[in-house]
């Protein structure tokens, strides 16, 4: 085996270790990042949606997070949704309006 062959090696046997590392740092990263637009989503829609049920998209755009939200409207016997949209560079969030059971459906378990 030459010398580079055995330090390339070397190399992958030190590198190897470190992936797996990094891919369950950014596992837990995403995680933190899909609860935090929850949690501030569903302070937006306080008010608005009753025990709102929410989906956030895991990984969002680029420069943002996003989430609809579904369930009861407050006051009404209506479902209604509405999409949040979450900064990630400024870590805050904006609601839309309420969008109707019939423009918008959401199954959520």
């Amino acid at each position: 085996m030459t010398s580079f062959a055995r330090l390339v090696s070397a190399a992958a046997l030190f590198v190897l270790p470190l992936s797996s590392t990094a891919s369950a740092s950014s596992d837990d990263a995403w995680d933190e990042f899909a609860k935090d637009v929850a949690a501030k989503c569903t302070a937006l829609a306080e008010g608005r949606i009753e025990e709102p049920k929410v989906v956030v998209d895991p990984f969002g755009t680029e420069s943002y997070g996003m989430a609809i939200l579904t369930g009861k409207a407050v006051g009404a016997d209506a479902t209604v949704s509405s999409i949040c949209v979450y900064d990630k560079k400024s870590q805050t969030a904006e609601i839309g309006g309420e969008l109707p059971a019939d423009q918008v459906t959401i199954t959520v378990p």
